[in-house]
Formats: structure tokens, C-alpha cells, sequence
């Protein structure tokens, strides 16, 4: 693909899945290029809501009262409150710094963990107590990557002790009336017989503009004056977690709803020790996790073929190659200026740009069994396969549809660049992408080791567990009648993972995508 091409296609998108300007809206697959003070130390004496040193995991943690209050109530201007951490993930007691900006005077903080609850949603497990707060520094900008960096004071340290393992929100509560997000994962130290949720911040960090840069566009330049490179030193933009609400939240509500083992953990952290997934029984990535190592994909492909079931819930995963620097607080991505990646040519198998692409084409669909192909699309969801048993209790028949289900990104299969096993094609969406005929495709495969793999070719999937509610943004015009049939088939497909290798447990996948495609 040109860099021309290719410069459409990396138009800015803004914090959801919205097309921005000059964006190549369709890209040719190919493998060869529901539910729903600075310094100080804020030590777990502080903890309030069960959250001691004690506290219960697993099912005694559901069962603890939740608090529906963890939502904002006022965003208030850019300037009101922002915040960020030192660390995207730690282990239960391990120590955050909190950097934090406002114009109010003062501010407290609430960590609130993410569940079902009863329907409530999270959990408060700690608050601070006041915090002075201020006015921090402009950030500065890298010229050579424009990379956008706070480097702000210290506000507080934060102890961490007595927090379960979970996915978190620590919410800023400023003075002036106005409240903030920051995403914190309190990760596990091993996914041995659970299931593994994987959290996305890489891909949270890559769409994130805040200081006016992210890696689709900057300042006045769009795509051409992008960052080559962004930090986690600096705030969220938006609400300050836009991405895990959208895509993420509603998952870790309905998996821990069915009771199952969890485990947690984000993309960095399988990248940096892929012990985690030694023995997890399934591995779930959420509704867009689209940055990746090399490292990490390799790690997943050798769960899968140690026995770890795999799901892709979004669509666009493992699509861009990445490399995290800067002792993994940098994200780098030159994407079609990979020729000015300081590790090209020398090291063409870690140059950061679309893992088809050259210097080193691998297409994702090896491990996905999916391609992704192009944006933006709004399409029903058509299912093909209705006696599958992913489908079980849906009451579906085939040729059913679920309008707009299928969009803003997709994925399909591509004969000639499958994984070495048999696909099912499970549901085959028509869709007009950019005034062209295509299709969405939900695929399933198993390997020998008897790991399943499932990928739903669909950007919606997690919007479509809240479909009719009004959470978290739009539901696209999804209804309650799609958030059915979706919240049955994720928990079809987590209740089986759980169960491990689903080949073990349920019919090894069969080849059918002669049956769609005509050749392979």
C-alpha cells in the first residue's frame, strides 16, 4: 500500500469510532503486503468500603455491595481537572503516583472497581482525602517524534494495598465541581486455571489527543504532523477512560455476572511477563485492541497452541506492530513513515508499522483467523451458522439479522490468508464499505492442542451488550433485541472457554469457508 493511500486511511478518528476527515475508509485484505499534596502517601488506612488488606476476591468480591454513584456527574471544561498515573497496571500493593491539574483549590480521589454488583457496576474501595490542588505546566513536545509529555509534579502517592485485582476507575473529584477518569488495572499475577481479560491501553494511548497530538493526527497538520510516538505521561482526553467504557466495561460486568474465575491483565503486561497466560484456560481481548508487540502476539499464539482458548471480541486487532520504550511508558508506531523508524532496516521484524505491511508482512489473521478490512460501515449482522453452539439459546434461524450490529470497523475472512486450521464462518454480513460490496465475517476455529479461537469481525460487539440502555455513549441504533442475542452468545462463549480447551468440550470446527467463498 502507498504512503498516499495509506495517509487517507490515518484521517484523525475522534475518542469513539467516528470517521475523521481524509481517512481511507477500505482497505484491500491481503497477506502479502446485558448488562450493565505532592508527595504525600495515601496509605490502605484510607481504604474505605471493605477495601482493607483483607478484602475478599472472586465470588465473596461480587457479593460486597456495589455503588452506582462511580459515574461522572460534571465534565466541566478541559482545564477543570485532568490527571494521570505513573504505572497503566499494578499488582495489588503496589504504590501509584497520581499526577493531577486543576483549577480548584482542592480535590479528592475515588477508586472505584469495575463488576456487576448487583447491577451497580463498580465498587468504591478507597478515597483519599483532600488533596491541594493547582495548576500544573504546559507539556512539552519532542520535536523529533511529536510526542506530547506532562512531566507534572507529584500529587500523591497512592497505596494500593487491599485492592482486588480488577479493572478501576480512579475518579478525580475537584472542588469546583467537576470530575475526571483515569483507567488503572490491578492486574494478576497469574491467569492459571481463570479466564484471562486482556485490557487495551496501548490502543487508549494511540487515539488519545489530549495536548493535540495522538498517532492519527496533530496540531494543525493532521495525519502528516501525527505523533510517531506517544506517552502515558500525560492525561487521558474526553471523560479520561472514553475507550475502556465503550469497549471494555460492559464485558468485565457480564463475566463477572457468570461467576467466572478472572484474571486481569492489559496488553503491555502479557508483552512484558507472558507468564500470565502460562495455564489460563481462556484469553479475551475486548472491543478495539488494535496496537500490538510482536512480542505479545507471539505469546498469545503460543497459549493457543498450548491448550488457551482465545476471543476477539472486537474487530481491528493486532493490526499495527508496535514498540513500547521508555520503560513501556512510550508507545511507538511510525506507521507508513516506518523508513524513518531508527530500527529500519536493520530490524525489520520489529519496525513499527501494519503487521501485513512490509519490511516484515505477517497478517493478523493468523492468529485471528480475520482480516480487517475497512472503515466506516453501519450493517446488519446476519447469522449463517444458527445451530451452532455459540448460538445456543438465541433462538436465532439462519439468515437472521441484527441492524446495525456490524460496524464502524470490520473484519472478514480472506481466502488465501487463513490460520492452519479449519474456519467456520459463523455469520456473514453483507455491507457497502466506501461504494463497495463486501462482507463481515464471525469466524471460529480449533487447533490440535483443542484451544478455540473466536473472533466476532465486529467493532460493536461490546457497544452491543449495552444496546437500548443509553450506557456509555451511542448504541448506533442497536436495540434491546440485539443486546439479547449478544449477552447470550459471550456468555455461550465464555462459559465454554472457562471450561478449557473447547474442542475438549464442544465440536472441533469444520472447514467452511469453501462453503462461502468457493476456494480457499
Amino acid at each position: 500500500m502507498d504512503g498516499a493511500a495509506d495517509e487517507g486511511r490515518e484521517g484523525a478518528r475522534n475518542g469513539r469510532d467516528e470517521p475523521g476527515p481524509g481517512r481511507r475508509r477500505f482497505l484491500k485484505a491481503t497477506a502479502v503486503a446485558g448488562v450493565w499534596a505532592a508527595g504525600a502517601t495515601l496509605a490502605g488506612c484510607d481504604t474505605v468500603s471493605g477495601g482493607g488488606p483483607d478484602a475478599p476476591t472472586g465470588s465473596s468480591e461480587a457479593a460486597l455491595p456495589g455503588d452506582a454513584g462511580w459515574r461522572i456527574r460534571s465534565q466541566g471544561p478541559p482545564e477543570a481537572v485532568v490527571g494521570y498515573t505513573d504505572k497503566t497496571s499494578v499488582l495489588p500493593g503496589e504504590d501509584i503516583g497520581l499526577y493531577v491539574s486543576t483549577t480548584a483549590p482542592g480535590l479528592r480521589v475515588s477508586a472505584y472497581r469495575v463488576g456487576w454488583y448487583g447491577g451497580a457496576q463498580a465498587r468504591l474501595v478507597w478515597r483519599s482525602g483532600r488533596l491541594a490542588g493547582r495548576v500544573q505546566p504546559e507539556p512539552g513536545l519532542d520535536p523529533a517524534t511529536r510526542t506530547v509529555r506532562a512531566d507534572w509534579t507529584r500529587t500523591a502517592l497512592v497505596a494500593t494495598d487491599g485492592w482486588p485485582e480488577g479493572a478501576y476507575l480512579l475518579r478525580l473529584d475537584a472542588e469546583n465541581g467537576h470530575q475526571r477518569y483515569i483507567p488503572l488495572i490491578v492486574r494478576s499475577a497469574t491467569g492459571r486455571g481463570r479466564t484471562l481479560l486482556i485490557h487495551a491501553p496501548a490502543t487508549w494511548q494511540a487515539y488519545n489527543a489530549w495536548g493535540g497530538y495522538s498517532l492519527y493526527s496533530g496540531g494543525l497538520g493532521g495525519y502528516a504532523k501525527r505523533s510517531l510516538a506517544v506517552s502515558f505521561a500525560r492525561p487521558y482526553d474526553g471523560n479520561g477512560a472514553e475507550k475502556f467504557l465503550v469497549y471494555e466495561r460492559a464485558v468485565v460486568a457480564l463475566a463477572e455476572r457468570l461467576g467466572l474465575p478472572l484474571a486481569y491483565t492489559t496488553g503491555i503486561d502479557v508483552h512484558r511477563d507472558p507468564a500470565v497466560l502460562r495455564g489460563a484456560v481462556s484469553a479475551v481481548t475486548l472491543g478495539h485492541d488494535e496496537y500490538w508487540t510482536p512480542q505479545q502476539r507471539k505469546s498469545l499464539t503460543r497459549a493457543r497452541d498450548a491448550g488457551t482458548n482465545l476471543a476477539f471480541l472486537g474487530a481491528n486487532t493486532c493490526f499495527r506492530r508496535i514498540r513500547l520504550e521508555d520503560a513501556e511508558r512510550t508507545v511507538v508506531c511510525y506507521k507508513t513513515d516506518y523508513r524513518h523508524d531508527p530500527l529500519y532496516p536493520r530490524d525489520k521484524a520489529l519496525v513499527t508499522t501494519d503487521f501485513r505491511e512490509a519490511p516484515a508482512p505477517d497478517p493478523e489473521s493468523s492468529l485471528t483467523g480475520v482480516l480487517y478490512e475497512g472503515f466506516p460501515v453501519d450493517a446488519p449482522y446476519v447469522v449463517r451458522d444458527a445451530g451452532h453452539w455459540l448460538f445456543a439459546g438465541t433462538g436465532v434461524k439462519p439468515g437472521d439479522s441484527f441492524a446495525h450490529l456490524v460496524g464502524t470497523e470490520y473484519d472478514r475472512i480472506t481466502p488465501g490468508s487463513l490460520p492452519s486450521a479449519p474456519v467456520e464462518i459463523l455469520a456473514h454480513s453483507p455491507l457497502v464499505c466506501e461504494g463497495r460490496r463486501s462482507h463481515s465475517d464471525t469466524a471460529y476455529y480449533t487447533v490440535p492442542s483443542g484451544a478455540g479461537v473466536f473472533a466476532s469481525g465486529t467493532m460493536r460487539w461490546v457497544e452491543g451488550l449495552m444496546a437500548g440502555t443509553g450506557e456509555d455513549g451511542r448504541d448506533h441504533g442497536m436495540d434491546a433485541r440485539t443486546r439479547v442475542f449478544v449477552t447470550r452468545t459471550t456468555e455461550n462463549l465464555l462459559r465454554a472457554f472457562a471450561q478449557g480447551p473447547a474442542a475438549r468440550t464442544r465440536p472441533a470446527s469444520r472447514d467452511t469457508v469453501r462453503e462461502v467463498y468457493g476456494s480457499t
